[in-house]
């Protein structure tokens, strides 16, 4: 759950956005700069963290009293090699922020970091990863906490789709691809998981109010609603204006034993009650128009 240290919204000094060259992190920028708030934007052309001397590079480039945005990953992390590196980065960032007063802290982590066995998922549910990739953002979680004493917030979206993705992943960001080529939208077996999908503009908003209101605490950035990728496919089909179809094929591997995931969003309700999550058609659309 969160808890705002701002009475008040106010704008924060300034944000310093660690991988605000990515998907999410762009996204994060754009918004902050809608909104008049003071920016520096930091890729992986400013700051390698993976390269000797990032931590006092970046240092360098903080001030007292910044607030600091980090979403550079490597991501997915699929492998320990990857694991490894974004501990890396992330040991960088915990040894530039060491000591410096900084007025707040937000990490853009990932709901992967619960456990597999928990239906509907809250922000009281208990982090036990089952994949490296939750493993990596619980590590990252529990670096940042130890390596400063400014007020942390985690904000852990769940899968985030947007017309900017570089990934494609399986569900609503390949789908698009696929109708946008003319090609069939293909789903495994019958496509009947269900996840949630959150429009990466909500992401960018949610992580917007919490700096805003100076939080500090963890929340799920998620509807609250799960579709079934089935429903997901017939969906970009129809946007498309039912010049595809949506085939069926076999399936890579076994079916995952994590059939569906559901989340409460009393946490985020509570947090901010005049926030709007993008439902999901609407959300798909924005996608389709932008391309």
């Amino acid at each position: 759950m969160l808890e705002h240290l701002n009475p008040a919204a106010a704008a924060p000094r300034r944000v310093v956005i660690i991988g605000a060259g990515g998907f999410v992190g762009g996204s994060i920028r754009a918004r902050l700069e809608s909104d008049g708030v003071a920016t520096l934007a930091l890729t992986r052309k400013e700051v390698d963290l993976l390269q000797a001397g990032a931590a006092a590079k970046l240092a360098g480039l903080l001030r007292p009293g910044d607030a600091v945005v980090l979403v550079s990953a490597v991501a997915p992390a699929k492998t320990v090699s990857v694991l490894m590196d974004n501990l890396r980065m992330a040991q960088a960032v915990c040894d530039a922020v060491a000591g410096l007063e900084l007025s707040h802290l937000l990490y853009i982590s990932s709901d992967a970091v619960y456990a597999d066995d928990q239906n509907p998922v809250t922000e009281f549910s208990y982090c036990a990863p089952s994949t490296l990739h939750g493993m990596m953002h619980a590590a990252r979680e529990l670096m940042l906490k130890s390596a400063t004493t400014a007020p942390i917030a985690f904000l852990r979206p769940t899968l985030v789709y947007g017309a900017s993705d570089p990934h494609g992943g399986y569900g609503p960001n390949r789908f698009r691809r696929q109708a946008e080529k003319g090609e069939p939208i293909t789903i495994f077996g019958e496509g009947e998981e269900r996840r949630d999908h959150i429009l990466v503009d909500d992401v960018a908003a949610l992580a917007a109010l919490i700096l805003r209101h100076r939080s500090r605490g963890a929340l799920n950035a998620v509807t609250g609603v799960s579709t079934s990728f089935h429903e997901i496919a017939r969906m970009v089909a129809s946007q498309a204006g039912g010049r595809v179809e949506v085939k069926s094929v076999p399936r890579p591997g076994p079916r995952p034993h994590l059939l569906h995931r559901f989340f409460d969003i009393t946490q985020c309700h509570q947090a901010f009650p005049g926030f709007r999550f993008t439902p999901l058609a609407e959300g798909l659309a924005q996608s389709l128009r932008r391309k």
